[in-house]
């Protein structure tokens, strides 16, 4: 009997994970549609301010706002199912989902780190559309300083790889660690990782961290951010030429 009632525990284990997992796959490809859409409002609204569309662009950033509220919610909601879909064990009685995951998603938001990604990404938009008649200029309301500072901002939390020492815009195959957010050549790591069994510690300075293979994967918003921030250099150095050229021109008229 208890082993009858044990073989169908495990069976309850192994559909509640393969549930979780198959929803955690659909909402992160929810939420890297999210992060498309954000980009292409960017460009949109670029476009319109080269337009003097002032009154669509504001309309836009509006808009951007409310969709950076739903972005926040379907990141918490994707965290939220693998957080219970890995440490569920069922019990002798129902469990209340619903309530396991409205718990979890309280805890997300309290200790959450998405709200400084969510201002970065308001940043990025509101100084795109900035640039577009005052490159090289701060905003309203900053120092120069400031604006050499910010509009380098990504959302990667390493711009090499600590491995191969390459750029991780030129990465062959980037992954990304879960437990450190860490970013790698997988080739790389993945031979570092064999070299260090059974403890690699990941091998940025200071970070205290251990790799898991399982663990250390390209998820689904990496490539895009990469995108992102390969994007973010060309622009940088189209107005670092366009000043370097406006330099000669005052050189030339004195």
């Amino acid at each position: 009997m208890a082993s009858t009632s044990a073989s169908r525990f495990d069976g309850a284990t192994g559909r509640i994970k393969t549930a979780a997992s198959t929803l955690y796959s659909d909402n992160n490809s929810l939420i890297t549609e999210i992060r498309k859409a954000l980009n292409m409002m960017k460009e949109i609204a670029v476009d319109l301010e080269r337009d003097n569309q002032s009154e669509m662009v504001k309309e836009l950033e509006n808009t951007v706002v409310e969709l950076l509220a739903a972005y926040e919610d379907c990141t918490h909601f994707s965290s939220a199912i693998k957080s219970v879909g890995d440490r569920y064990q069922p019990a002798g009685e129902l469990s209340r989902f619903k309530k396991l995951f409205e718990e979890e998603i309280v805890k997300l938001k309290a200790s959450s780190s998405s709200a400084p990604q969510n201002d970065r990404i308001t940043r990025q938009f509101r100084e795109a559309i900035w640039n577009v008649h005052h490159a090289g200029e701060p905003m309203p309301g900053e120092e120069q300083e400031d604006i050499v500072m910010t509009s380098t901002q990504c959302n990667l939390l390493n711009i090499t790889c600590p491995l191969s020492g390459k750029p991780v815009t030129e990465l062959a195959e980037p992954v990304r660690s879960v437990a450190c957010k860490h970013i790698y050549e997988k080739k790389a790591v993945m031979l570092y990782m064999r070299s260090k069994n059974p403890r690699s510690q990941c091998p940025v300075a200071g970070c205290p961290k251990l790799l898991q293979a399982e663990k250390v994967v390209c998820d689904p918003l990496l490539l895009i951010e990469i995108d992102e921030m390969r994007t973010m250099s060309n622009q940088t150095a189209r107005t670092d030429m366009i000043e370097d050229c406006t330099e000669l021109d005052e050189e030339g008229n004195d």
